[in-house]
């Protein structure tokens, strides 16, 4: 594809900034119920870099022709994004540091697929936001991996809380499309 639809691009933009944004309030909340622990500077540092995905689609003056020309609309759910990563975050922290990293996984495969599908629907129009999205997708399997290195499998219910934290990214994907 050489040239990308600006719904489709609209859509991109709209919802990959919703979900950086959620993504940096999970780590919110698991900074919350973790603080002190061993666990905060790992999960410190990948809020760091969901900070930095944020901005990059929150920065007007680099995503002018992005967002203010464009005039890409934020999801309307962005309220509601705001609670829900933050009590995803807390509620999987307070079963414990296993729990906190198998949503981390859970989380960051969802946005793997979603960003691998971004980079390939993007046409050449679109190679600097492309590049971006591949950078992003990096640092996401590299949280993914973080996650699994600190025991997110070993997580009693691991596979039933993976697949309904999987489910629910990806419920939030489609909507943040759209609404």
């Amino acid at each position: 594809m050489s040239s990308t639809p600006r719904r489709y691009l609209e859509e991109v933009i709209r919802v990959d900034h919703a979900g950086e944004y959620g993504a940096r309030r999970i780590y919110q909340g698991q900074l919350a119920v973790l603080k002190g622990t061993q666990y905060e500077p790992i999960i410190q540092h990948m809020q760091e870099q969901e900070e930095a995905h944020l901005k990059r689609f929150s920065d007007l003056k680099r995503f002018s022709e992005l967002v203010a020309e464009r005039r890409v609309r934020p999801t309307a759910l962005l309220p509601f994004w705001h609670v829900a990563g933050f009590v995803l975050g807390a509620a999987t922290a307070a079963m414990g540091h296993r729990a906190a990293m198998a949503c981390t996984v859970a989380v960051e495969e969802a946005i793997d697929e979603h960003y691998a599908a971004q980079e390939a629907e993007l046409g050449e129009d679109e190679a600097p936001l492309r590049a971006d999205i591949a950078r992003f997708r990096a640092e996401e399997l590299e949280h993914r991996d973080t996650g699994l290195e600190h025991e997110a499998e070993l997580t009693p219910g691991y596979r039933a809380l993976s697949a309904v934290i999987k489910l629910g990214c990806k419920v939030a994907i489609k909507v943040s499309e759209k609404v």
